[in-house]
């Protein structure tokens, strides 16, 4: 697993095993932050898609706009938090911003999913 803090940091799985309190919160903040960023993303996409395979149709135009536009507000909310967080974070002395790392996030789903006895097909 890939430490960037060193060896202080550990898998939202090892946090929870261990009852570090603080590494779980830390841990969940920027994994929800990851999500919602991604599904801001992907419901930009949804939108237009839906707006080019519209045909013209007023409704589904009006429907597709309002995903897209609701899509980037949704982004916008989550950047803002992210900024906020680290800001917060730092004068409580939470570092949040060091786990929004996605080769960290990869190794905690794939831990996830091998220490569940589900099959493994990354090893």
């Amino acid at each position: 697993m890939s430490n960037i803090s060193g060896s202080g940091s550990k898998s939202i799985v090892e946090a929870a095993q261990n009852y570090e309190v603080l590494e779980i919160i830390n841990r969940g903040l920027a994994y929800a932050i990851i999500v919602a960023g991604f599904l801001s993303v992907v419901f930009i996409f949804v939108g237009g898609i839906s707006f080019i395979l519209s045909g013209g149709q007023e409704e589904k135009i009006k429907s597709a706009v309002s995903t897209i536009r609701y899509a980037i507000i949704g982004l916008i909310i989550t950047i803002l938090a992210t900024v906020i967080i680290g800001i917060v974070g730092r004068a409580l002395g939470l570092d949040i911003i060091r786990y929004i790392n996605f080769g960290d996030i990869i190794d905690t789903i794939t831990n996830i999913t091998s220490s569940s006895g589900g099959q493994n097909s990354l090893n």
